[in-house]
């Protein structure tokens, strides 16, 4: 069963409906149970790292996501979702993330001079996968990904980074470690270059 999980941050029938376009059965579900139960697993999201967090530990979700990648079973993280793995976030104050990946989630500082770029980067936006990743398999380097976020990932460890993109300046577009996959961008809004991704990480 690939499983979609509802934590209420997510634009979860999105994801859902990308993958039913290539013809996977995505199932969202909510219950700790049914996260340990997963074959393979979506943490999508939108909103407030501090928010998402607090509601991940108060459901018993968080606790279940990692049993569930003990159990070394593809775990794929879209944007909140990819923040969230980190040891780290600092969105209206410093705030635990669910430790998966060593390092940390920082805001974007380019509104300042001398980029005076907006924040939120959001917009569609070009990536360098990194290495031989299994995610980006028929992936070129400079294909485009829609992107809407102020906060990027810092992997404490470069071999984690598996993409990279450029706003005012490098930073990482995905994340891969083990079994645990992530991105910063939305491959549900980002048309076939996104759809190869969720195929990808279905065909896992």
């Amino acid at each position: 069963m690939l499983a979609i999980v509802d934590y209420s941050m997510g634009n979860l029938r999105s994801v859902q409906k990308a993958f039913e376009l290539l013809g996977v059965t995505a199932k969202i579900i909510a219950s700790p149970a049914d996260i340990r139960r997963a074959d393979k697993l979506v943490l999508p999201g939108v909103g407030a790292f501090a928010d998402a967090i607090a509601i991940l530990e108060s459901s018993g979700q968080a606790d279940a996501i990692k049993d569930f990648i003990r159990a070394q079973r593809p775990l794929l993280g879209i944007c909140l979702g990819l923040q969230l793995l980190m040891e780290k976030g600092y969105e209206d104050g410093e705030h635990a993330g669910l430790g998966i990946v060593p390092g940390d989630c920082v805001r974007f500082s380019v509104d300042q001079p001398p980029t005076n770029l907006k924040v939120p980067h959001m917009g569609w936006n070009s990536i360098q996968p990194q290495g031989n990743v299994r995610l980006f398999k028929g992936i070129e380097s400079g294909t485009h990904y829609y992107f809407v976020h102020s906060y990027f990932v810092r992997p404490t460890d470069t071999r984690h980074v598996a993409a990279r993109s450029d706003y005012g300046g490098e930073f990482t577009a995905a994340i891969c470690r083990d079994n645990v996959m992530a991105v910063q961008f939305h491959p549900e809004k980002s048309q076939a270059a996104g759809r190869m991704i969720l195929k990808n990480f279905a065909d896992l």
